[in-house]
């Protein structure tokens, strides 16, 4: 049975040494990695991620300098991407405030041709995971952010109507479906309801 090919990924390479960029070119020939453009580090990062959309980010620099750290820093908030860094820079501190920016791999020493594939797909592996581990902490915060309105809105109807919490509940909940509106919701429309009527009290 044929193996299903991989979709390609656009790879934007940001180096200032022709000879390195084919080295890098040539090492991820026939992959899926496919090196669309090639930029020096006087462009800007952010304006190249901006135009081109690239899926994955290779750097090849002698130190980071701070213009990339920071535009780094700026792409792992607003456009998170697989960042892969070579580097002559092998110093602790260095690699600390790389991987902080949102480097996903980082490689002290020179580019070897022959681990440029594997390195990229631990480096893409490591981002999917963390994204998704993002993802579910923003979900579960969400969540408990959700469950504390509710609580708050239950207590009110407590107090003010004299209800046992299962009774509180189940009219959140009546409210909720009478309306086709989220628990959440209703209970935001309570709280905001109790704000009102303590001013006018």
């Amino acid at each position: 049975m044929p193996k299903e090919k991989k979709q390609e990924l656009n790879v934007l390479l940001i180096e200032d040494d022709n000879n390195k960029a084919e080295v890098l070119i040539n090492a991820l020939d026939c992959s899926q990695y496919c090196i669309r453009h090639v930029a020096t580090t006087g462009m800007s990062l952010l304006k190249q991620v901006e135009q081109l959309q690239p899926n994955i980010i290779i750097i090849d620099v002698e130190s980071p300098n701070r213009d990339i750290l920071d535009s780094l820093s700026i792409l792992s908030t607003s456009n998170p991407k697989p960042v892969v860094m070579f580097s002559a820079q092998g110093d602790t501190e260095t690699i600390n405030a790389t991987v902080k920016s949102g480097v996903s791999a980082y490689v002290a020493g020179g580019v070897d041709p022959e681990r440029v594939r594997s390195i990229i797909d631990t480096a893409v592996a490591q981002f999917s995971a963390y994204q998704a581990l993002k993802s579910e902490l923003v979900k579960t915060k969400q969540r408990l952010s959700n469950q504390r309105v509710i609580d708050q809105a239950k207590t009110w109807l407590m107090e003010s109507k004299s209800l046992t919490e299962k009774e509180a509940y189940h009219r959140i909940r009546k409210m909720a479906m009478d309306n086709s509106q989220k628990l959440e919701d209703v209970a935001k429309n309570i709280l905001s309801l109790a704000q009102l009527l303590e001013k006018s009290s």
